[in-house]
């Protein structure tokens, strides 16, 4: 599949996808995806064990994927994973865990993804507790 036609939507849509599938395939139950509210938007929701996962996914798409040891800022979905988005997702979580009347732990975290423009092949990385 070659990514160079779709959307910045489409990208994104695409990248929660896939960062569910990996969620699932490590053991975690998903429980909700694009919940908005005034505050800002979770991507995903999840359980695993006892702890609330209030998750955060940012995908890009490259020409190649970063190397082990680290590639350019051209490659980096972290750079939007700023301070002020970070805020944004936690008073998010804060308020989803009020009306759930959740009692026990949650945490926020992340999940990066990268798409290879030509085949659309993934690399995910999931970064537990980015708040």
């Amino acid at each position: 599949m070659n990514l160079s036609s779709k959307t910045r939507r489409e990208i994104g849509n695409l990248g929660e996808k896939l960062a569910a599938e990996y969620l699932r395939r490590y053991g975690f139950t998903l429980l909700d995806h694009n919940v908005a509210r005034k505050t800002g938007e979770i991507d995903l929701i999840a359980l695993k064990g006892e702890t609330l996962h209030i998750i955060e996914v940012k995908t890009v798409v490259a020409d190649e994927f970063p190397s082990e040891k680290g590639a350019g800022d051209d490659y980096d979905p972290s750079l939007n994973l700023h301070e002020t988005k970070i805020r944004k997702v936690v008073r998010t979580g804060e308020w989803y865990v009020l009306e759930k009347r959740w009692e026990g732990e949650w945490q926020v975290d992340g999940i990066l993804v990268w798409l290879r423009r030509r085949d659309g092949i993934a690399r995910v990385s999931y970064l537990p507790q980015i708040a």
